[in-house]
């Protein structure tokens, strides 16, 4: 299938106090696709996406991520290879502002400096195309938890990701957030 971009087969995970988290799950995305997994809580979800994004190990099973093998790799490398994950838990530098959040790590340099311009053109172009609306030179902690979720979105996008994970993204907006998303 060529235009298969995720495959996880058989995946099963078992906590060291006997709790079965997934067992013998599949999961298959096609480019493109848009995928929701539902369940009541405690059900795995979050940690199947755990386990695809490399902080949780799998017990068994296979993934594969435009036809290659990513079982066992950290993190990192899976960002690398075109995965991201925006958490239920935020992971934003609160004093700092947008752009400093999105570039964190990854740096655009002028000389040894880093190109305050180039980052801040990053984020606009980026917030502009995806219709995510967030101003660049806003301090994080001065931003409602809806638009620390877009600056999450917009992080991962800025890494070139390819499949983008939401872990539970209503959960942290209120109820008149989240419907009208």
């Amino acid at each position: 299938m060529a235009d298969t971009i995720l495959k996880m087969e058989k995946i099963t995970k078992t906590y060291g106090n006997g709790v079965i988290a997934n067992k013998d799950v599949t999961l298959e995305v096609e480019k493109g696709e848009i995928h929701a997994l539902m369940g009541e809580n405690g059900a795995g979800k979050s940690t199947l996406m755990k386990i695809l994004f490399g902080i949780e190990e799998k017990d068994s099973g296979s993934i594969t991520f435009n036809g290659k093998s990513i079982d066992g790799l950290k993190p990192a490398e899976i960002i690398e290879a075109g995965i991201g994950m925006v958490h239920q838990h935020f992971m934003l530098v609160e004093s700092l502002r947008v752009y400093e959040n999105v570039i964190l790590g990854m740096e655009p340099k002028k000389g040894i400096a880093t190109d305050k311009k180039a980052a801040i053109k990053l984020v606009e172009e980026l917030s502009e195309k995806y219709n995510l609306k967030v101003d660049p030179l806003t301090k994080v902690a001065d931003l409602s938890v809806g638009l620390k979720q877009k600056v999450e979105i917009i992080k991962v996008l800025a890494r070139n990701a390819q499949l983008l994970i939401l872990d539970e993204p209503t959960a942290v907006l209120t109820p008149v957030v989240s419907n009208n998303l």
